[in-house]
């Protein structure tokens, strides 16, 4: 009986921690978000931020990439693999990174950590256009993906739109305009445009970086690789854009900026660890679902830190989002245990990608 029990309690406990540092992992993207939109709100370049911490990141994971991965790196680097690491890192580094900063220093931290909700359907419709997906029509599962993913687009859109529109008094309106209720704040529209648009090229980097796995299966080794060449490319953007690189912010020196950098590489890089071990013990569907964790703690954090304002359609939008998402994952998750009427591993390397 004892021996029974001791299985019992060992998985309880683990049950517990991964539950409780998903949450926690979640808490403090969220964190993040509203960090970083004090930090751009305070003058700090969205650019500067994106190359100090993608070399954090490289400094960062490179010996852990050397020590575990060394023996998975490719003899030979072709043109396709070399073109393939150029692309996923102006996609995943430089672009999404920038658009992304761009998007939370236009409308706010909750919208920011609301939008990457989008990217499971994003990624289904992508590698489902590129023939990497299995769709069938016919299938229950196919069809709760597509409505699963009509549903974070309107979502999306619907939180968009409300939360970019801003009463006004009938004495401050203009004379010209005949019904006085509500603006169209553009600042907000271009930043939600901003958001979608970076989890567009998220979506489209992650279907990139899983073609590319197959010929590097080194995925430490990828996101370091990656990295080190996103800093010289968002550098060389700057470069072209400024005419110089500097972080526009002379309140801290570059010195002080690379510690801070390093310090959130640091926590960033134990939370993807986290999430890899999660993943690894209960599957990539559990960890995804903790996902809108992050938009609520943006939120209450910005409503308490930053004095946000939220409209109850915006948060009607960020619910029709979330719904699409667990539609999503939910049907994910049965297509990896079951395909026609055998069973189907979910991490089996010849299944389709979002299986």
């Amino acid at each position: 009986m004892v021996e029974y029990l001791k299985p019992m309690k060992t998985n309880l406990f683990e049950d517990v921690a991964i539950i409780a540092g998903l949450i926690a992992v979640q808490f403090v993207y969220a964190g993040n978000s509203v960090l970083l939109s004090f930090l751009m709100a305070m003058g700090l370049q969205s650019l500067t931020i994106v190359i100090f911490s993608s070399f954090a990141t490289f400094i960062i994971l490179s010996p852990i990439a050397v020590y575990f991965e060394r023996s998975r790196w490719p003899k030979k680097l072709s043109f396709r693999l070399i073109t393939q690491l150029v692309l996923i890192s102006f996609g995943g580094v430089t672009l999404f990174q920038s658009l992304f900063l761009k998007g939370i220093k236009l409308t706010s931290p909750a919208m920011a950590t609301a939008m990457p909700n989008l990217a499971p359907g994003l990624i289904f419709v992508i590698a489902w256009t590129f023939r990497l997906e299995r769709v069938k029509l016919s299938c229950m599962y196919s069809k709760v993906k597509i409505v699963g993913t009509l549903l974070c687009v309107v979502g999306a859109l619907t939180m968009s739109i409300i939360q970019s529109t801003t009463s006004v008094p009938a004495k401050e309106a203009p004379l010209s305009s005949p019904s006085p209720d509500t603006i169209f704040d553009r600042e907000k529209i271009i930043g939600c445009l901003y958001l979608i648009s970076a989890v567009f090229v998220l979506s489209s980097s992650v279907v990139l970086q899983a073609t590319t796995l197959v010929e590097f299966p080194a995925p430490i080794s990828l996101c370091a690789i990656t990295s080190l060449i996103g800093v010289f490319i968002t550098a060389a953007v700057q470069l072209i854009q400024d005419h110089k690189i500097d972080t526009g912010w002379p309140l801290v020196s570059v010195g002080d900026l690379i510690g801070y950098s390093l310090l959130a590489g640091a926590v960033n890089g134990s939370c993807v660890s986290f999430n890899g071990w999660a993943m690894k013990k209960r599957g990539p569907v559990m960890v995804s679902t903790f996902g809108p964790v992050s938009t609520v703690c943006s939120v209450i954090l910005s409503v308490a830190t930053l004095g946000e304002t939220f409209k109850i359609g915006s948060l009607a939008g960020m619910f029709l989002m979330f719904t699409g998402l667990y539609f999503v994952l939910w049907a994910k998750g049965k297509e990896g245990y079951y395909e026609g009427d055998s069973m189907e591993s979910e991490f089996d390397a010849e299944k389709p990608l979002l299986s």
